[in-house]
């Protein structure tokens, strides 16, 4: 448990408590989750079902339960969802632009810069 949700329980902050435990173990997985992406001899593509999977099994579950959503209906489930994916392709697809061509990119300009000519 978060040492700060921890606090705010026994300040009698047992809401902000609890959705900070969630946010840290959310934060906790996903953290540990990205070395899926250092994984070299793995394509792009296994990297992201893998890491998908992996959200699946953890992230959601967490999102079910956290208190951050409402819970009554199936509909509200689906909504879940919906965000958990949305959110997800974005992250996937800001991480892909930043790491995949942006850094590449500054990097070859980095390296073409220190040869002499």
């Amino acid at each position: 448990m978060s040492g700060i949700s921890v606090a705010l329980y026994a300040q009698g902050e047992a809401e902000d408590g609890r959705g900070t435990l969630f946010a840290a173990l959310i934060f906790g997985v996903v953290a540990a989750a990205s070395v899926i992406y250092d994984v070299e001899r793995w394509t792009l593509a296994r990297q992201t079902v893998v890491h998908f999977a992996v959200m699946i099994v953890t992230v959601l579950p967490l999102l079910f339960v956290s208190g951050w959503f409402p819970t009554r209906t199936a509909v509200d489930y689906f909504a879940i969802v919906g965000t958990f994916l949305l959110v997800g392709l974005m992250l996937w697809t800001a991480a892909f632009v930043v790491f995949g061509v942006l850094v590449p990119r500054f990097q070859a300009r980095s390296t073409r810069d220190r040869v002499p000519h």
